[in-house]
């Protein structure tokens, strides 16, 4: 069983989610769609943006040109499942590291910011951080994002990195060698 200091990241799932939900819930109450003419608000000169954008789509506004039906069932059942897998992998796994706990928590807070928009608002996420991209990658603007986004990404990227740092520390293969060990 999970121990009590094991279960504390989780904490970061609700937080995550309600925050993401009130900044969509402000973001929609007092600005108008892009797609309708609302407003672009500048918080840092042309950088940094606050506009009202839906995104039909997942990342990047991918398969948003999906059938409705489709699409919503797709990006509703995957997240879902994706999301269930990781909680059941982060409650079945007695040493998963308290870095990745956190890691791993942020991922399912965003996941589920994003989840109650696809449930609740047919037209689509709620996306509204807008950064100049100056050209990188060929894109001017990075394409706009939420809370629950930005959370994710950066969880993913805390993950990532602590697996990189634990595999180069030899961690990771010790652990391994233990479990090996003690299936032996």
């Amino acid at each position: 069983m999970i121990s009590r200091e094991q279960l504390k990241p989780l904490f970061l799932v609700p937080f995550i989610t309600i925050i993401d939900q009130i900044t969509k819930h402000i973001v929609v109450l007092r600005i108008e769609p892009i797609y309708a003419g609302g407003e672009i608000i500048e918080v840092i000169g042309d950088f940094l943006r606050i506009i009202h954008a839906r995104n039909p789509g997942i990342a990047f506004s991918i398969g948003r040109d999906l059938p409705d039906p489709f699409r919503g069932i797709l990006f509703t059942a995957v997240p879902l499942l994706v999301l269930a897998a990781l909680l059941a992998y982060y409650l079945h796994t007695k040493d998963l590291p308290l870095l990745y706990r956190y890691a791993v928590a942020g991922i399912l807070g965003g996941g589920a910011g994003n989840l109650i928009d696809r449930l609740f608002r047919p037209d689509g996420v709620v996306d509204f951080i807008d950064v100049r991209f100056y050209g990188l990658l060929g894109m001017e603007r990075w394409p706009t994002f939420n809370v629950a986004d930005a959370c994710v990404v950066m969880a993913g990227i805390l993950l990532f990195v602590a697996m990189l740092r634990d595999e180069f520390r030899g961690k990771g293969s010790e652990q391994d060698k233990e479990k090996i060990d003690r299936e032996v």
